[in-house]
């Protein structure tokens, strides 16, 4: 764990850190990426999972509108981008190691491109993987083609 982090554990409620020393001792993988948890912002609705590297970072923080890095397109997704249903950041937070973000966002529509509203319908137990949520829309009319 990064110095900086470490000594934040032991620092008071209001002390601040600039910006940029805290992206810098972020731990991005090898590839340059950090996981990103999306929550819901009132209701803490656990939306989905992605992968952020600095520069989508920095935009979601500067715009207000998340942006993250797609690893299969190898490209910035800003969500909403082709289905319309966009996340507006509410706040943006770093764990303790500096390893995973918290976005708190507004989602307008369903967050998942199953259409459903968050990425985490498959409900596990011992004996089998259960769906648990149907679409709120269809792919098909979120992207306007079959996926």
């Amino acid at each position: 764990m990064s110095g900086l982090f470490h000594d934040l554990e032991r620092s008071s409620s209001g002390a601040r850190v600039a910006i940029g020393e805290l992206l810098t001792a972020a731990r991005w993988n090898a590839d340059g990426l950090i996981p990103a948890i999306a929550q819901q912002h009132d209701s803490g609705e656990v939306l989905m999972m992605a992968w952020m590297n600095r520069a989508a970072l920095e935009e979601t923080l500067a715009t207000g509108r998340v942006c993250y890095w797609s690893r299969s397109r190898q490209a910035f997704w800003r969500k909403g981008e082709t289905s319309g249903q966009q996340q507006h950041l509410v706040e943006a937070r770093l764990d303790c190691d500096g390893d995973t973000l918290l976005l708190k966002v507004d989602q307008s529509g369903p967050a998942c491109h199953t259409g459903r509203r968050h990425c985490f319908y498959l409900r596990l137990t011992p004996e089998f993987g259960e769906v648990d949520s149907n679409p709120l829309i269809s792919p098909e009319t979120l992207y306007g083609q079959k996926r």
